[in-house]
C-alpha cells in the first residue's frame, strides 16, 4: 500500500508540474482566460464538495465568493494594498463571515440549511447593490492584477489552485476529515464520543469559505470588473453541476466536472439562443447516464471497485 501511495503521489506531482508548465504558454488572450476560468471553477467545485462531506449543500458559497471578490477589489483599487494582502484579506473576510453565519445556521441541516444558505446568498447580493462605495448595481471597475503578474496571471492562478486542492485533499484524508464523513453518516454517534458536532460543522464551513474567498479574489482580478449579479445563487447551481457530472466520491470529481463543463460552455456559446438548452441538456444526460459521474466511469474502465461516496447524495 505504501508503494502504491508513493506512486500516486509521484503521478500527481508530475501531472501538477505538467499543468503548471503548460499554463506558462497560455499567453494573455482567450486561452489565458479559459485556463483561469477552468482553474477557478475547479477550486470552487472542490470548496463546495468539502461541505458535502458533512452532508450539506452549501448554496451560501456564492455569497462567500462575492465577499472575497469585493474585499480583494477594495484592497487593490480603493486602498492600494499589495495583491497578496488583498488575496489573504479576501480569504479571511469570507472565513470570518462564515464563522458567524455557520454558528447560527448549522444548527439546522438538510433542506433547511440549504434554503437558509440560498437566502443568505440572495440577501448579500442585494446588499451589494445598495453600497455606492463598491459601485452598487454598476459594479466595481478596474480590478487588475499587479503589473508583474500581467503576463503570468494564469500560471499564478493555477499554482494557487493546485496548492489549495492539495490542502483540501490532505484535510479530507486526515482524522478531521474522517470525523466530517462520520458526521454525515450519523452525527448522533459522533456526539456520543465527545466531539462537538456543531463546532466541527462550523469549522468545515470556515475551511470551505476560506477557499471560496480565494476564488473570489482570483476571479475579480481575472475579470477586471465585478457586479452583484456575478454572485447570485446560479453560481452555486453551476458549481453543484460540476460536482454531479464529475462525481462526488473523490476530489478528482470536481476537477473533471468543472473542466468538462467549463469547456462545454464555450462550445454552447456558439448555439446562440439555444445555449442554455444545450448546456442544461448535457448536464441532465450526464447525471442520468453517469450516476457516479466521470470518476465512476474511469474507475469502471480501470476495473476498480466502486468507491464509497465521500460526499452526500441529494
Amino acid at each position: 500500500m505504501g508503494n502504491a501511495r508513493g506512486s500516486t503521489t509521484l503521478y500527481v506531482a508530475l501531472l501538477s508540474l505538467l499543468v503548471l508548465g503548460g499554463s506558462l504558454f497560455a499567453g494573455t488572450g482567450f486561452a489565458a482566460s479559459l485556463v483561469i476560468w477552468v482553474a477557478i471553477n475547479i477550486l470552487l467545485a472542490a470548496s463546495f464538495r468539502f461541505v458535502q462531506l458533512i452532508g450539506e449543500l452549501n448554496f451560501a458559497i456564492a455569497g462567500f465568493v462575492g465577499v472575497g471578490a469585493y474585499v480583494a477589489g477594495v484592497c487593490t483599487t480603493k486602498l492600494g494594498l499589495p495583491f497578496v494582502v488583498a488575496l489573504v484579506s479576501a480569504a479571511l473576510a469570507a472565513t470570518l463571515l462564515s464563522l458567524i453565519v455557520g454558528y447560527i445556521t448549522l444548527r439546522t441541516k438538510g433542506p433547511y440549511f440549504m434554503l437558509i444558505s440560498f437566502a443568505f446568498t440572495e440577501v448579500l447580493r442585494m446588499v451589494y447593490t445598495q453600497i455606492d462605495y463598491i459601485g452598487s448595481n454598476s459594479g466595481m471597475l478596474g480590478v487588475f492584477p499587479p503589473v508583474l503578474l500581467t503576463d503570468y496571471y494564469p500560471t499564478f492562478v493555477v499554482a494557487v489552485v493546485l496548492l489549495s486542492l492539495i490542502v483540501l485533499y490532505k484535510i479530507e484524508q486526515s482524522d478531521f476529515g474522517k470525523v466530517l464523513v462520520a458526521i454525515r453518516n450519523n452525527d448522533a454517534i459522533v456526539q456520543t464520543v465527545g466531539i462537538n458536532v456543531h463546532l466541527t460543522k462550523v469549522s468545515c464551513l470556515a475551511i470551505s469559505s476560506f477557499i471560496a474567498g480565494i476564488c473570489g479574489a482570483l476571479l475579480a482580478h481575472a475579470n477586471n470588473v465585478i457586479s452583484p449579479d456575478d454572485f447570485s445563487f446560479l453560481l452555486a447551481v453551476y458549481t453543484l453541476a460540476y460536482i454531479k457530472v464529475g462525481g462526488e466520491s473523490h476530489i478528482a470529481g470536481p476537477i473533471l466536472g468543472a473542466s468538462v463543463l467549463t469547456l462545454l460552455a464555450q462550445v454552447a456559446m456558439g448555439f446562440g439562443p439555444f445555449e442554455h438548452i444545450f448546456y442544461g441538456a448535457a448536464i441532465v444526460i450526464a447525471v442520468l447516464l453517469m450516476p457516479d459521474g466521470l470518476v465512476g466511469i474511469i474507475r469502471k474502465f480501470l476495473g476498480l471497485p466502486p468507491k464509497p461516496q465521500a460526499a452526500a447524495k441529494h
